[in-house]
């Protein structure tokens, strides 16, 4: 361990020295300038402070503040050495942040009792510092291991959409990717985008309880297989709602609200602007791009600039123009995940 002296005057800093050395396992690091020893502050490493009060330049209680103000020295024991008759400055050196005190002249068996004290409190302070690196890391591994099987709920339940209705596979995957790409140009940290871009994989997931006759007509549907189509919303909110995991409830604010408007006229609450939760609102974005530029049993592909052209046209009537503007902010990563290239979904890539 490493006790740190500053003294302007030889003969104590001498004193003082000597008097760490005779103390097993404990190295003395010696300033006589209080202003050089700032200087270093940033490279300084020690376990215990012992300094003068009346020094040029900068005195005790003004290198006091110095180190309680660095980072590495904000907890490091401070030691002052005063005169007897000096009670106002050790008031001020306790504020400032003063461990303990040794009165002039100094007296071996006091010296070596106070800085063995000073020491056992830097290592039970650094001992804890080490413990909660080590239970940080074990929270960091609980957490990771629930994100994991949150993600794998998320997939599970995706592949069951899937297996409902095969054009929407990959589609499933596209439309996570570009939520998550207009999440990030709103502003949303990487945290949020990734929980959009898990959540938004479930937004199609009340589809489980449409009829296969109506989720697989070729043609137009009558108003109650319209009405039971989307019915899907409401399913899909269901299935997920009450959850304690924010990425469960993320998905359930998207499934619910991903065919709601910005004029009011969606379903299935026929909520308007910013009333419609912003997930929702990206998700509405990206779902609607990547099915207009997606080959349908009822439709043929449109080309990327014409499906910009319908969003633009459509901003502030069906979309938040706000997301419209961040998906066209992203084009090129857009036209990206909407390559035809691309592989059909692998829900393993989730992760």
């Amino acid at each position: 361990m490493r006790a740190l002296i500053v003294d302007d005057d030889a003969a104590s800093l001498s004193l003082t020295q000597a008097l760490v050395r005779r103390m097993a396992g404990l190295e003395a690091l010696c300033y006589a300038d209080p202003v050089a020893c700032v200087a270093d502050l940033d490279r300084l490493d020690v376990d215990v402070v012992l300094l003068d009060h009346w020094m040029p330049g900068i005195d005790g209680i003004a290198l006091i503040r110095r180190l309680r103000a660095h980072p590495r020295h904000r907890t490091v024991p401070i030691i002052v050495v005063t005169a007897e008759h000096e009670r106002a400055v050790r008031v001020e050196a306790l504020i400032a942040g003063a461990n303990d005190f040794l009165t002039k002249p100094l007296e071996a068996v006091e010296f070596e009792a106070r800085v063995v004290n000073m020491l056992a409190l830097r290592r039970a302070e650094r001992d804890l510092a080490d413990r909660n690196v080590v239970l940080q890391a074990e929270v960091d591994r609980a957490t990771a291991t629930i994100a994991a099987r949150e993600e794998e709920i998320i997939q599970r339940l995706a592949r069951a959409v899937e297996y409902r209705d095969t054009d929407t596979g990959d589609h499933i995957r596209r439309m996570a990717e570009l939520s998550r790409v207009i999440a990030e140009a709103l502003g949303f940290d990487a945290q949020a985008a990734r929980t959009i871009y898990l959540a938004a994989f479930m937004h199609d997931i009340g589809k489980v309880a449409v009829p296969d006759a109506v989720l697989f007509k070729p043609g137009a549907f009558t108003p109650e297989e319209r009405r039971t189509m989307e019915g899907h919303a409401l399913v899909g909110e269901e299935i997920l709602s009450g959850s304690v995991s924010p990425l469960v409830r993320a998905a359930s604010e998207i499934a619910g609200g991903h065919h709601e408007r910005w004029d009011g006229c969606g379903y299935p609450r026929g909520l308007a602007g910013e009333r419609i939760p912003l997930r929702a609102r990206i998700a509405a974005v990206a779902d609607v791009f990547d099915a207009l530029t997606s080959p349908r049993r009822y439709k043929r592909a449109w080309s990327p600039s014409e499906a910009r052209d319908y969003l633009l046209g459509q901003a502030g009537t069906q979309f938040d123009p706000a997301c419209v503007a961040a998906l066209l902010s992203r084009w090129e990563r857009a036209l990206a995940i909407v390559d035809r290239s691309g592989a059909r979904l692998d829900l393993r890539s989730v992760a």
